[in-house]
């Protein structure tokens, strides 16, 4: 029974699996973007991102680990070096898949694997802008608007004006009008 086995055997056996991943995983580290099928970048995150978070702590002890995983001194060299200085911020997901077309030969789904940090096209060094809260500026604005215009009325000279009388003699000019034509 395979109960609660869940990772993805890829119709391998165990030896040709190790291998192929860990093949696999010193390529990504080297290149820092391959090129397979998606079935195989699944189940290469799931190899390759424990052994990023170990290069985080740079002891002899992590080291042999992930040297007992990988088996390639220029991958662990690059691992530990550039790699980890460039994720050392990041709290997890280090890699990306970026789906393909399938491939001509057996139709089979095809997928970039990429180190997160290192794709030029989706990392920016912008700080991240905060989110404008329109309420709380807008009663800001008021109250900033309101000071400057007590400030304005309090230096403005006080004259008095006389009103205009316009509208009375209208109104008495309809009434008399009116009364001439007898309503």
């Amino acid at each position: 029974m395979r109960h609660g086995k869940k990772f993805n055997h890829l119709s391998r056996k165990a030896a040709h699996r190790k291998a192929m991943l860990a093949n696999m995983a010193c390529s990504l580290i080297e290149h820092k973007r391959i090129k397979t099928t998606l079935a195989k970048a699944k189940a290469l995150r799931v190899y390759v991102e424990p052994l990023i978070t170990k290069s985080k702590d740079d002891t002899t002890h992590s080291r042999r680990t992930v040297f007992s995983y990988l088996k390639q001194k220029q991958a662990i060299t690059e691992l530990f070096s550039d790699v980890a200085t460039k994720i050392a911020d990041r709290p997890g997901g280090y890699t990306r898949i970026l789906k393909l077309s399938n491939r001509l030969g057996d139709n089979a789904q095809m997928a970039f694997i990429e180190l997160v940090d290192y794709n030029e096209e989706y990392t920016t060094d912008k700080p991240k802008r905060k989110k404008a809260r329109r309420a709380k500026s807008k009663k800001v604005e008021d109250v900033a608007h309101a000071v400057e215009e007590a400030v304005v009325v309090e230096d403005a000279p006080v004259v008095e004006e006389t009103p205009v009388v316009t509208e009375t003699k209208e109104k008495t000019n309809n009434s008399e009008e009116k009364e001439e034509k007898g309503e």
